[in-house]
């Protein structure tokens, strides 16, 4: 090998040794965040249904079995869930997939729902030394990204508040949003939807709850309606996947049971399992 040869080869590799060490770097600082956030706020488990009221990096897949007041029943594979990231100190960004829609009848074309992001700011908390509590501000959108009416007839943002509070193993995690369509008002509606879940921390990982999820329906076919399920349910969180204890890397799995108490209503019950994985 001549010296102009040997010159680029040791040019490649200092580049690609280069580019390795920025890539390990900003891997290790981003980890340091993501740990810095979630350790100023409660090490609370995600609800079942009713989202966070802090800041959480994980990929989710969750799926939902509908029982309708006609008798037939509909999958909701995914639920509208995907990936959520902690890329800057108190903010949360979540990419989230169309979900699939299955129908148990000839009537109905079975096909994707609508993707959604959402980027959430933790404007105040504390860990379980310093209160138990959470405050965040969400603002979510939807692009129409369904098939043969499985989503909306328009895109759509909706501004979110989130509020959590704990004692002692006890916490109660709520979060209000309004949905506003950017068309289509008069078929969609604005409507209200309030989820409150109640948990409570058994032997470290486990947490028994029950939820309340609420639809306020404003403007559309059903203006005035409401619509509200009690939700049962229970996750094992978080059961770790290395021995390293400052390891972020966990499961959850967790199963829940929507019941509807009020005359309204989209479907009777719902069958609802979520899994995550943390990282």
């Amino acid at each position: 090998m001549n010296f102009r040869n040997f010159s680029l080869v040791s040019a490649l590799i200092y580049i690609c040794a280069t580019s390795a060490s920025s890539q390990q770097g900003m891997f290790n600082a981003w980890e340091h965040r993501v740990k810095v956030t979630s350790s100023k706020q409660p090490a609370w488990a995600v609800p079942v249904i009713t989202p966070s009221s802090g800041l959480v990096q994980l990929v989710r897949f969750d799926a939902a079995r509908q029982y309708t007041p006609t008798h037939t029943t509909t999958w909701n594979i995914d639920g509208g869930r995907g990936f959520n990231f902690i890329p800057w100190y108190k903010t949360e960004i979540d990419f989230n997939l169309p979900p699939f829609i299955l129908h148990n009848s000839s009537t109905v074309v079975d096909g994707p729902g609508d993707f959604s992001v959402l980027a959430k700011y933790r404007v105040l908390a504390g860990n379980e030394q310093h209160g138990a509590y959470s405050l965040s501000l969400g603002l979510a959108g939807t692009a129409p990204t369904g098939s043969y009416k499985n989503g909306a007839a328009a895109g759509t943002i909706s501004p979110t508040i989130f509020v959590g509070k704990g004692y002692r193993m006890f916490d109660v995690q709520t979060a209000v949003n309004e949905l506003l369509p950017t068309g289509r008002t008069k078929t969609i509606g604005r409507p209200i939807a309030w989820n409150t879940a109640l948990q409570m921390k058994v032997k470290r990982i486990f947490w028994p709850e029950v939820e309340f999820n609420s639809t306020f329906l404003r403007g559309g076919a059903s203006n005035g309606k409401i619509q509200t399920f009690v939700s049962p349910g229970f996750e094992v969180s978080k059961i770790k996947l290395t021995s390293n204890e400052t390891s972020r890397l966990a499961v959850v799995m967790g199963v829940g049971e929507q019941i509807a108490v009020t005359h309204y209503h989209a479907y009777n019950h719902a069958l609802y399992f979520t899994s995550r994985l943390v990282f």
